[in-house]
């Protein structure tokens, strides 16, 4: 069965997109090659052309660059960043971030609606990451998203799905792939959020972290392809309250 995550008109067989803004560079490649991973996200900083170390020395060719413009506070940052990811020729693809929230780091959805409808005029693949609020998701596809990220947790904390029920609703009413991000922290939260009709998910602290990472990258690889698989082929009915046998309960006696 043919079942291609489908962005901005560019298809990728895998639904786990790797944020590598914690890895040490050496790192980088092998994570990507355990975990699957064909979309990775790299900060502007970690491409400087003419530094010792460049992270797009790290990234496997034929990888798809997701730019980010972490540290902007306003959409005219997010959108300056941007424009020079370009023009050091990270392509087109662009996560828009931009938080001025210090302490939670929570996503400012009105600059990121207002960043997101000046890229995607200027041909960006905009992928907005955002506090799951259906209004500002309905803005965000009409101003141009080619996606939205809401996020599962506060970034970095590891915390799962505290937004599931919110997420759900985009899921259920948003046409463009829904990816989260943000706050994922096992494998197992990674598999739930694709069986409630997640089209992808994003992971950097989960695996950073982890005491393998390269193993731990791989089992979100697993766990993404599970949910997926489960969600495809429409899970049973749940039974709040009563029981129900599993095998028949007259006739098995009987010659």
């Amino acid at each position: 069965m043919e079942d291609k995550l489908i962005i901005g008109g560019h298809e990728f067989n895998s639904r786990f997109i790797l944020g590598s803004g914690k890895f040490s560079l050496e790192l980088v490649n092998a994570v990507i090659k355990h975990g699957g991973a064909e979309i990775v996200t790299l900060a502007l900083r970690r491409a400087n052309k003419g530094g010792k170390e460049n992270i797009l020395d790290y990234i496997p060719k034929g990888v798809t660059l997701l730019p980010n413009t972490s540290g902007a506070r306003t959409a005219e940052e997010a959108v300056r960043i941007a424009r020079l990811s370009r023009e050091l020729g990270c392509g087109d693809f662009v996560k828009v971030e931009v938080v001025h929230d210090s302490k939670y780091l929570f996503p400012d959805n009105y600059e990121t609606i207002k960043a997101t409808e000046i890229l995607a005029k200027e041909g960006f693949i905009v992928m907005p990451y955002m506090f799951p609020d259906l209004n500002a998701a309905r803005d965000l596809v009409n101003a141009g998203a080619a996606s939205v990220m809401p996020l599962g947790a506060p970034i970095g904390s590891n915390k799962g799905l505290a937004t599931k029920d919110f997420i759900k609703i985009l899921v259920d009413e948003i046409d463009v792939p829904i990816i989260v991000d943000a706050g994922i922290g096992r494998p197992s939260q990674a598999c739930e959020a694709m069986e409630m009709g997640a089209d992808a998910v994003m992971a950097n602290t989960a695996v950073a972290t982890a005491g393998d990472v390269a193993t731990m990258a791989k089992a979100f690889k697993l766990a993404i392809e599970a949910g997926r698989l489960a969600y495809l082929s429409k899970p049973g009915r749940v039974l709040p309250f009563t029981g129900e046998a599993s095998s028949p309960l007259t006739g098995f006696l009987a010659d």
